[in-house]
């Protein structure tokens, strides 16, 4: 458990890395003429070796045969005449039907990825994950065969098991070693960054020429702000006073 926790912690550090290797030949780093190096040194870590295109070219015939004879043997299986209740039939139906869906559909795929990209940390993490969960599957067909079913179904399913077991290890082997492999080379490229930006020179500082026989300019004359109109207050209307109307004389 210690040595699985300890991969996928390996493999998920440097996908969830801040330097994605891949990223790097999607968006080169400017070159510089003063450097020069850091092309070069991206285009030849893209390129892969004949040792690692041999390595997992066999491993995954390896595979690919080990798929082939366990689906052939899964076939053979005759879990209707077990001994058993009818529900454990059924778990091992659902086992052998999960087995079979997987080799015959997810495990090409991923090992068609690894072939395209063979030193693809992710697709190289992918197929060992899926490894994993088929031993796991598989070894319990395994076990339940071995409770309920013919010993000729036994011994060919346990030499399957065996075999995934091996290219399983092979995997992970292998993964760890693609980990530490992208690590090294980021910790490269980002040495080289650093050089190329040194590398880089300064821009020149900014001159000022100062003319001492040019006339001195004036200051600008401030405007007086315009004076403000007083404010027209409105004459009142008053009402003339009414006269009061006139007495009659006395006669």
């Amino acid at each position: 458990m210690n040595s699985k926790l300890s991969l996928y912690s390996l493999a998920l550090s440097l996908l969830l890395g801040p330097v994605a290797v891949g990223q790097t030949a999607a968006h080169p780093a400017p070159q510089y003429s003063t450097q020069g190096s850091v092309a070069s040194a991206a285009s030849a870590q893209t390129a892969v070796s004949y040792a690692s295109v041999s390595q997992v070219n066999g491993l995954l015939a390896q595979l690919e045969a080990a798929s082939k004879a366990t689906q052939a043997d899964l076939t053979k299986l005759r879990i209707e005449r077990w001994k058993t209740d009818g529900g454990s039939k059924k778990r091992s139906l659902g086992d052998v039907d999960s087995v079979q869906r997987n080799l015959q559909n997810a495990l090409p795929e991923l090992i068609g990825q690894v072939r395209n990209a063979p030193e693809d940390l992710a697709a190289s993490f992918k197929l060992y994950r899926n490894l994993d969960a088929l031993y796991d599957v598989l070894g319990s067909v395994v076990e339940a065969t071995g409770a309920f079913g013919a010993k000729d179904d036994l011994q060919a399913l346990s030499n399957d098991l065996n075999n995934f077991e091996a290219t399983r290890k092979q995997m992970a082997e292998r993964v760890q070693n693609l980990a530490a492999s992208k690590e090294q080379e980021i910790v490269r490229l980002r040495s080289d960054l650093k050089a190329a930006q040194a590398a880089i020179p300064a821009p020149p500082p900014k001159v000022t020429v100062v003319d001492d026989n040019a006339p001195a300019k004036k200051p600008a004359a401030k405007k007086k702000p315009a004076a403000k109109k007083p404010a027209i207050t409105p004459v009142p209307t008053t009402t003339p006073p009414q006269s009061p109307p006139a007495q009659p004389k006395p006669q």
